[in-house]
């Protein structure tokens, strides 16, 4: 049993980096090389060496939402205030206006090509706001557009990611505990959405704001040796995306990129 399991989690590092070197070397978006291995190692196979439900079981999701939450504290790293000069409004109209036409276009597409009822399309129009730094940044680096294309996708791949999450959790929501189906009480949905947000950035901001003093007052003070600088800033970070999450679901995304975007414009 325990070498299936070692096997299983081999593979998946073989074929995690393999499939971004596999990229590199063909000149193609590393996104693409990695659905293609994800795909053929799980469905294709029939999930006979890869299986991540039996491997992980209960910690799959946690596992999933807490990388993806690294993920976007690593973003948060980059990004660098002076950068919104020129692209500013362009990257706050993707974010609102943006996410909005994508959400509606999303909504109607889905019910015009896939038959569903309307409360299913909404989820699904809600998942697919979402763009995020997986997939911009290796895009961003095969296409190599000019400077301010760059600055705006990246701001927009990262900054989306907890909008679109909660989002998609308020439209669960609205599902689970409506009337189902077609049934389904929006009228509330706008005081949701905005009480949903409101919730969001005051946990993601304050644990986000919090760890990323925290981080810098002992990286200032000399309390924490070099060698330890990267364990530390991760074991916040997690700290961070911990308790937002703790103080309202799906804050902790918001949460960690805050604090990447926090430390990464200290002087």
């Amino acid at each position: 049993m325990s070498e299936h399991v070692l096997t299983q989690l081999t593979l998946i590092l073989f074929l995690g980096i393999g499939s971004q070197w596999l990229a590199w070397r063909l000149k193609l978006p590393s996104i693409l090389m990695l659905l293609v291995a994800g795909f053929i190692a799980g469905p294709v196979m029939g999930h006979q060496y890869v299986d991540p439900d039996a491997l992980f079981g209960d910690l799959l999701m946690p596992l999933v939402s807490m990388s993806v939450g690294l993920i976007l504290f690593e973003g948060g790293l980059t990004l660098k205030f002076r950068e919104l000069d020129d692209v500013g409004p362009v990257v706050i109209k993707l974010i609102t206006i943006g996410a909005a036409v994508t959400w509606g276009l999303s909504i109607v597409l889905a019910r015009l090509c896939l038959g569903w009822d309307w409360a299913l399309c909404a989820l699904l129009g809600a998942i697919l706001v979402v763009t995020g730094p997986t997939v911009i940044m290796p895009l961003l680096r095969y296409l190599q557009p000019n400077r301010q294309v760059s600055f705006a996708l990246k701001w927009e791949g990262i900054m989306i990611d907890p909008v679109g999450a909660l989002l998609a959790l308020l439209v669960f929501e609205t599902i689970h505990h409506g009337l189902g189906a077609d049934g389904v009480q929006w009228s509330n949905f706008p005081v949701q959405v905005a009480l949903g947000f409101l919730k969001t950035f005051f946990a993601g901001g304050v644990t986000g704001a919090i760890g990323a003093f925290w981080v810098y007052f002992f990286y200032k003070r000399h309390w924490v040796p070099e060698y330890l600088h990267s364990p530390f800033a991760l074991m916040v970070a997690v700290l961070a995306f911990a308790g937002a999450n703790h103080i309202y679901d799906e804050a902790g995304l918001l949460a960690t990129t805050l604090m990447g975007l926090i430390l990464a414009n200290q002087k």
